[in-house]
């Protein structure tokens, strides 16, 4: 059974050298907290074009992976390190598909695609090259839609449901950030699970020129 090892809130903090406010610094939080259609009640989503909304309500990140990173950075890195709202020990992060399903008490997301970085990102890792890095390391975490609210608390059990239908993984998704021309294979797979809105739209279209 995996764990949910960490629920973490920010508020609007400057990014460094800049005006412009972000909601990327976040903290670990005690107690319980409140899952709504849109995310973490109290959580700041500063820039609402790239971030938040019904599909990307709930990001999450795998402790699997930061311990990952923390080898390779040589660093112990905290829970929200990474701007993800839950920390989750005992799931594999790589693995994690489009369409599963995490559990928490009467709490159910479903993951909807992967993260993909942004300059914020690396202004919050202080490295400029950390976008590159991050890319690289096909760890991205995943974006989910909550199709049932309630609260939570760190430290409960996580139910994790792998998807019944096709599988494609968030670090596949990842992989294929930038690339022009996608199979038209890949993208009917793709199209059979739940995928972001946006995403979707966009899958819709390619395949529409390739037949």
């Amino acid at each position: 059974m995996a764990i949910l090892e960490s629920i973490n809130v920010g508020e609007p903090r400057p990014i460094p050298g800049k005006s412009t406010l972000t909601g990327i610094y976040k903290e670990p939080v005690d107690g319980e907290v409140t899952i709504t259609k849109l995310g973490i009640e109290g959580d700041a989503i500063v820039n609402r074009k790239h971030h938040g909304g019904k599909d990307q309500a709930i990001y999450l990140y795998f402790a699997d992976d930061y311990r990952w990173w923390s080898e390779q950075l040589d660093q112990e890195l905290a829970p929200g390190t990474f701007g993800e709202n839950l920390t989750i020990a005992g799931v594999e992060g790589r693995i994690v598909s489009v369409g599963d399903r995490f559990t928490m008490d009467e709490v159910v997301l479903e993951v909807t695609s992967h993260r993909t970085p942004c300059a914020t990102f690396a202004a919050r890792m202080d490295d400029p090259k950390f976008l590159k890095r991050f890319h690289q390391a096909n760890r991205p975490g995943a974006y989910c839609r909550v199709i049932e609210t309630g609260a939570i608390h760190a430290g409960e059990p996580v139910l994790h449901t792998p998807f019944a239908g096709a599988h494609v993984t968030v670090a596949e998704l990842m992989a294929l950030d930038g690339v022009r021309d996608l199979d038209a294979d890949f993208l009917r797979r793709a199209l059979k699970a739940p995928i972001h809105h946006k995403m979707r739209t966009e899958y819709e279209e390619r395949l529409a020129k390739l037949t």
